[in-house]
């Protein structure tokens, strides 16, 4: 038995254990979503499946709560299907494996997928809980939240009929978000030409392994290292002085994710090879002077693999797509103005991929600000544009402009206060919720964002604070047992 099934309030604990059991990456949510259905089935939870892939469940009003506004809770199903790469895990077929450190909840060298689940526990546990009073109450639990919002952008108009909407889908218990930044992704391919390597050339590998990543909305702005950036700088600098060429390189694998790991595999002349060799580990003692205070586990290595066996690029080439991806921007480019604290801005050079004559890039920008969205978006395209590549903008989302006159954020400050005896404080969140979306959908929605506390999602580090989880629900319960009358 999972210690997490020790741990208060049973009702959430239980319901997240049963969800770390169904696999659930992004793009595979078939089994999550029939077991929500049949939750909601052995509940007696009217429940239903849209025509995006959304699970909706409903639950009329307790008597006498009739005249209260509808509570609409959200979360999403899916996870981001992040491992350490030392770990044999298959997220389409393999539970994930929890266990419990002191105050935290974490997963064996794994994301944990606390984001979202544990917002999905706690809609299990509320739609379960018959002692509750409530108005009339929802459930809408959205799929592939991680890879594009998409249950967010199918949600049709007309499709629920709440006034109120809490998201659950925040990371810092007693705070309340009440806006969100937008973004767009900025996708980059390019052709390049190849050429055949030296006769003596040798085939060498570079690995960075053991940065931190996280989330590229929330922590942008920890001061962590980007993979792709930290090779990119290592091949333009210096690999380029040993006559290296590029075979093919991999970095970064997740579109909202800070990548933790890049590979290249490089063709080196053999007179060379000792001194790259060297060049790597002065690089790694570099990198360890100028990120060792937050990556502690950082590794730069290289490895002799062999003959050459493929093609390269052709020096030309390589050096203007080194520079084309040196020179764009990556991490935090403004703060908000008025809140000094918080990121408006930031881009993330998320995926890289080169091999075989072709380059692909794709960036995640985000930005509470439109115009501010279209400029940095822009500047990442014009660096590529200068290497004739092929630049496309894709989903494109709005933000969340924040209503400090909400009545829900009114009632829940009470609520909060009554409890803990403490004000919340109240925020403007860097990362895309899907309230934007929904709320585009269903216009004059009332939308609070709040959730317990969370500690590098989308990594193998995710973590959840456990006495963080207890005053969630409470103030959850509260939030709903009191809402506000129509």
């Amino acid at each position: 038995m999972s210690d997490i099934l020790d741990l208060k309030p049973e009702s959430i604990w239980k319901n997240f254990h049963a969800i770390t059991r169904v696999p659930r990456p992004s793009g595979h949510t078939d089994k999550i979503r029939e077991f929500l259905l049949e939750f909601a089935r052995t509940k007696g939870i009217e429940a239903y499946a849209d025509s995006t892939g959304n699970v909706i469940m409903r639950k009329p009003a307790t008597p006498g709560m009739e005249n209260r506004r509808g509570i609409i809770l959200q979360a999403h199903m899916d996870m981001v299907p992040q491992k350490n790469s030392d770990v044999v895990h298959d997220f389409e077929r393999d539970p994930i494996e929890t266990y419990v450190d002191g105050d935290w909840v974490k997963a064996r060298g794994t994301t944990l997928g606390a984001d979202n689940g544990m917002g999905m526990a706690a809609i299990m546990s509320v739609m379960e809980d018959d002692s509750l009073k409530h108005g009339p109450m929802e459930a809408l639990i959205t799929m592939d939240e991680e890879t594009g919002m998409e249950g967010a952008f199918g949600l049709k108009p007309g499709e629920l009929n709440g006034q109120i909407l809490l998201n659950l889908d925040s990371e810092d218990e007693g705070q309340l978000f009440i806006g969100c930044a937008g973004g767009v992704d900025v996708n980059v391919d390019c052709k390049y030409k190849e050429t055949e390597a030296e006769a003596d050339d040798v085939a060498v590998s570079v690995a960075l392994r053991g940065l931190r990543g996280g989330h590229s909305g929330m922590e942008i702005n920890s001061g962590r290292a980007n993979a792709n950036k930290i090779m990119v700088r290592f091949l333009r600098d210096i690999a380029q002085q040993y006559s290296a060429r590029i075979i093919r390189m991999e970095g970064g694998n997740m579109r909202n994710a800070i990548p933790r790991e890049a590979f290249t595999d490089m063709s080196v002349p053999k007179d060379s090879v000792d001194a790259l060799l060297q060049a790597v580990k002065d690089y790694e003692a570099l990198l360890v002077r100028e990120f060792g205070t937050v990556e502690d586990s950082l590794s730069f290595t290289a490895e002799v693999t062999g003959k050459v066996s493929a093609k390269t690029m052709k020096k030309k080439d390589q050096r203007a797509m080194l520079n084309a991806i040196y020179a764009c921007h990556d991490g935090v480019l403004r703060y908000i103005p008025t809140i000094p604290d918080t990121v408006e801005t930031s881009s993330n050079m998320s995926v890289v991929r080169i091999e075989g004559g072709r380059m692909s890039l794709q960036f995640l920008v985000r930005s509470s600000s439109e115009t501010m969205k279209a400029y940095l978006a822009n500047m990442i395209a014009s660096c590529f544009e200068l290497v004739d590549a092929e630049v496309e903008m894709s989903g494109d989302y709005s933000g969340w402009q924040p209503d400090v006159n909400s009545s829900i954020l009114h009632s829940m400050k009470e609520e909060y206060h009554k409890l803990f005896g403490a004000d919340p404080e109240v925020k403007v969140i860097h990362a895309g919720l899907e309230c934007g979306i929904i709320g585009a959908a269903m216009p004059g929605l009332d939308m609070i964002s709040f959730g317990p506390t969370l500690r590098s999602p989308h990594s193998p580090d995710e973590r959840v604070y456990v006495p963080s989880v207890e005053k969630f629900y409470k103030f959850l319960v509260a939030s709903i047992e009191n809402a506000p009358l129509k």
